[in-house]
């Protein structure tokens, strides 16, 4: 199985299926499949984001394509409320085989894991019929920014965007998806900016948002314990920095992510 930065175990498994309440807000304003009917969504995972769009859009039919059967099992627990909406497949997208054509396609917080992911753009396009719907959104994690300045957290940040490149990821994937879809042939390419810029405007959002920063943060600790790139007193030091910022008066954090529209 390739490596993967926030893992599978079970806690980390729930964490996608919170994040997605958390951020969907924020993902989902632009993205419309609004008369597709078959949609491809590679690195599903557990099922979040596929959940999501099948209450958005309930003409929806879904397969959804991860590198590992632990996602694909969760998932299958996930959403079978969705019955036969749903098909599941275990393979690397890089490589894709499957036995359906689609006209609509949705990637989310995946393509940052793949190593080499231009070429996952390469082998869905034969599937895809003629003026397929794509939406992609991905990270974008040079664009982090916050107020006061700790160091714990600026060392951890550091070292879990490392790690994520040791991998073969790439953190700021997103900067780059017009590039690599042009590469790859699509058209009509689209990019739009979403995330945040919070500060004591709104007290609870930027409480909601730290909070969930620090879970994302530590979905990776152990791995980067073992690579010894943190220690448990690192660990500690950033959230301690996270809870820090969500009472500072002077508090800013920021975050874009990156998200892209296409067809064939």
């Amino acid at each position: 199985m390739t490596a993967y930065l926030h893992g599978y175990i079970p806690k980390e498994q729930q964490r996608l299926m919170d994040q997605a309440g958390v951020l969907g807000s924020l993902i989902y304003p632009r993205v419309d499949f609004s008369g597709c009917k078959k949609l491809l969504e590679v690195g599903s995972g557990v099922g979040a984001q596929t959940e999501v769009l099948l209450r958005l859009f309930p003409d929806l039919e879904i397969t959804c394509v991860d590198y590992s059967q632990s996602q694909i099992d969760r998932a299958r627990q996930n959403l079978a409320f969705a019955g036969d909406r749903v098909k599941f497949v275990c393979q690397d997208a890089r490589k894709l085989q499957v036995e359906e054509n689609y006209d609509s396609v949705f990637i989310c917080w995946a393509l940052e894991h793949i190593p080499d992911a231009a070429q996952v753009l390469v082998a869905i396009k034969p599937y895809l019929l003629p003026e397929t719907k794509l939406w992609f959104t991905e990270v974008f994690n040079s664009s982090f920014y916050f107020h006061p300045a700790f160091p714990g957290l600026t060392k951890y940040y550091k070292n879990y965007n490392d790690l994520q490149v040791s991998l073969g990821g790439n953190p700021d994937i997103g900067a780059n998806l017009g590039n690599l879809l042009r590469n790859a042939g699509y058209r009509e390419i689209g990019l739009f900016h979403g995330g945040f810029h919070l500060d004591q405007r709104k007290p609870e959002e930027l409480k909601e948002i730290t909070q969930y920063w620090k879970e994302l943060m530590k979905s990776a600790a152990s791995g980067m314990i073992e690579a010894e790139l943190v220690t448990e007193e690192d660990v500690l030091a950033m959230e301690h920095d996270l809870d820090s910022i969500a009472l500072n008066d002077n508090a800013v954090f920021f975050y874009h992510f990156i998200q892209v529209s296409a067809t064939v």
